[in-house]
């Protein structure tokens, strides 16, 4: 199996080594071995925790025809500086090209126009590799990922000053105003791409999640976010994180953001509901009254079933 990887540095001839073991292009030897060794775990045939047949086939030539090969030219201290040297020789001369560079990832791109993007990058850089080769289908594509990082850093790194993206205003239609004050409602969110900055962070919070790490997911939800602040779902899976940790006010606060982004996600509809039912809400926002004309409470009709019924029970009887 050939593997061709035609983003980043890949598009220009060049073996992007450092996207391959996913480690920061000016990485020292002893943190490429470090992250050698872990890659070499997941995909050894001793170690590999692939169910199929077809699965330890490719992890076997993942092993034997990208990270070992990298792993070589990485290792010893003459060969990773001469790589480095043509890197830097790159990075200058993407800089007179960089017409012609095409970035093609949000994260990429935000790279791209932040000022503090020394930090930007090795953060994705160390986010990424947690879940590199969990899923070998899609290894090619977090490679090549990566390498589009590391082409922009080597531009950055070079002097290389990128425009912030302007907003495109598209051309006001000739239309009538409305009469009767109606509100316009807002454009319905455009949907995340499959490769967008805070794919890695939801994917990851997932996990979390079903382990009931809820701390962690939240970190990662709050990563995802600063990379990402109107992406609906984070909001939404953020929300139900602070909801089970028994924050109301900040999992209403996503859950409204979540439901202004999209007002279909189901995920923050259900919360919300939730919330009314634990403080006794109406949808309104109005209190019912505690007690019946006799003075006798109420009985709970909320009930335990729904999404929410597994997770926080319903009322003894």
């Amino acid at each position: 199996m050939s593997f061709k990887i035609e983003r980043g540095l890949f598009r220009y001839d060049f073996i992007d080594h450092h996207a391959i073991l996913c480690v920061c292009v000016d990485a020292d030897v002893k943190d490429i071995r470090k992250r050698y060794l872990k890659i070499a775990r997941r995909l050894h045939p001793d170690s590999c925790e692939a169910q199929s047949s077809a699965e330890k086939q490719l992890a076997g030539e993942l092993l034997s025809k990208l990270v070992n090969p990298s792993y070589e030219k990485l290792s010893q201290e003459k060969n990773r500086s001469e790589n480095l040297l043509v890197l830097s020789q790159m990075g200058k001369r993407l800089v007179q090209e960089s017409a012609s560079v095409e970035l093609t990832t949000d994260l990429a791109k935000q790279l791209a126009s932040t000022s503090n993007f020394e930090q930007i990058y090795r953060n994705a850089i160390a986010k990424i590799a947690e879940t590199q080769y969990d899923s070998l289908q899609k290894v090619q594509q977090l490679i090549g990922l990566v390498s589009e990082l590391n082409l922009v850093y080597l531009m950055r790194t070079s002097g290389k000053t990128f425009a912030a993206p302007q907003p495109v205003t598209p051309p006001k239609a000739q239309t009538p105003p409305p009469t009767n004050n109606t509100p316009v409602p807002p454009p319905p969110p455009s949907p995340p791409k499959e490769d967008s900055a805070a794919t890695h962070y939801i994917r990851r919070a997932q996990e979390l999640m079903a382990k009931n790490q809820l701390a962690q997911a939240r970190v990662e939800l709050q990563d995802a976010l600063k990379l990402e602040p109107s992406n609906s779902r984070c909001h939404s899976m953020i929300g139900l994180v602070y909801l089970k940790q028994n924050q109301i006010t900040m999992a209403k606060v996503h859950f409204d953001r979540a439901l202004q982004l999209d007002p279909k996600d189901q995920t923050a509809s259900d919360g919300k509901r939730k919330i009314e039912q634990m403080t006794g809400q109406k949808p309104n926002g109005t209190k019912p009254a505690a007690t019946s004309p006799n003075g006798a409470k109420q009985p709970d009709k909320s009930g335990g079933g729904g999404l929410f019924g597994g997770l926080f029970g319903g009322k003894k009887k």
